[in-house]
């Protein structure tokens, strides 16, 4: 597994380099001509993703951009979107290794094909009109780091190959369709950033929801049961910002927030949060922005957060808080529901 992950590394590196010094996509340099050349007619690896990007058109309804007309002919490094560098075993041999189709106004599906794309890095179609879901081959695509498919129109459960891709690091499903369950297994994976407000979920935030080691997390305006697990106290060595706005969280909010004191933006507005808040939130000293608007929250604003240094935008507004706030400079008072 170590030697798996050290590959990778080294991967990532060598495309970020060749990306960064030819300044546009390997595809479109003239610095290797004879390499082209020489691999389209020889390379198995371009061979099986001109068959994978030739299944693909037949499964694209519409590209009133014309994206894809130029995905013809065996030099797939000139393909429009298509971005080629070393492959990650063999650095003398060319393979696809990024998809980036966003904003392309493409609609279609996605096919099984697509699995015969071994060596892929990212994929990236997000801002589009493609629909169905995630193929089940995805769980081939070992090295994928990113996937986006945001702003999308796939429906269905939540795409449970996602799990079973071993080097995803991103994930971001945002805006689309996808109802139902999430399954508890997500928040076990090794994301840096989980993005998947927006859609139809209906679920309960899980025990294991603090083993999750992202950076990032938004879970927005989904169906969520239940209240905040106390486990996200384990997210304190990786958290920066963390967004549960209008999904229906109720429950107190757990005192383990305090511990993270890495977080900038703390949002869980919107929802039939109540109690008091927890005097532990002293702890947060890296808050930027904290947003608890629209909930049941009550009692007194502890002074507490006037000593949070960083803290630049805190909204408490529209919940059952009594008694003035407290005054910090740096905080505009807002009305509670008993004053408006």
């Amino acid at each position: 597994m170590a030697s798996h992950l050290v590959l990778i590394t080294q991967w990532i590196s060598i495309v970020v380099i060749v990306l960064i010094s030819l300044k546009v996509k390997p595809s479109e340099s003239q610095c290797y001509p004879q390499i082209f050349n020489t691999q389209k007619l020889n390379n198995p690896r371009l061979v099986q993703a001109q068959a994978a990007l030739e299944a693909w058109t037949h499964s694209i309804t519409s590209d009133p951009n014309k994206i894809t007309s130029t995905w013809s002919g065996p030099n797939v490094c000139n393909y429009t979107g298509i971005y080629c560098a070393p492959a990650p075993d063999d650095s003398t041999v060319y393979t696809v290794a990024g998809i980036d189709l966003k904003d392309a106004n493409i609609a279609g599906s996605l096919p099984e094909d697509l699995g015969l794309l071994t060596d892929l890095h990212f994929f990236h179609i997000n801002s589009n009109r493609f629909s169905g879901s995630l193929p089940n081959s995805f769980t081939k695509l070992s090295f994928l780091y990113e996937l986006d498919i945001s702003s999308n129109q796939f429906s269905g459960p939540f795409p449970q190959v996602v799990l079973a891709i071993p080097s995803l690091r991103y994930l971001d499903i945002r805006f689309n369709n996808f109802a139902g369950d999430v399954p508890s297994r997500l928040f076990d994976l090794k994301l840096d950033a989980l993005f998947i407000n927006n859609n139809r979920f209906q679920f309960t935030l899980p025990q294991n929801f603090g083993n999750s080691p992202v950076s990032v997390m938004v879970l927005s305006n989904n169906d969520i049961k239940g209240s905040i697990p106390s486990s996200v106290a384990k997210m304190k060595d990786t958290l920066n910002e963390i967004i549960i706005s209008n999904t229906g969280l109720t429950g107190p909010l757990p005192k383990e927030i305090g511990y993270l004191d890495k977080v900038t933006v703390f949002d869980v507005s919107f929802n039939k949060l109540e109690g008091e808040l927890p005097g532990s939130m002293q702890g947060m000293k890296s808050l930027e922005q904290l947003n608890l608007k629209h909930n049941n929250l009550s009692g007194v604003v502890p002074t507490s957060i006037c000593m949070l240094p960083k803290l630049e935008h805190f909204d408490c507004s529209d919940n059952d808080f009594h008694g003035p706030l407290p005054e910090c400079l740096f905080i505009q008072p807002k009305h509670n529901r008993e004053n408006s």
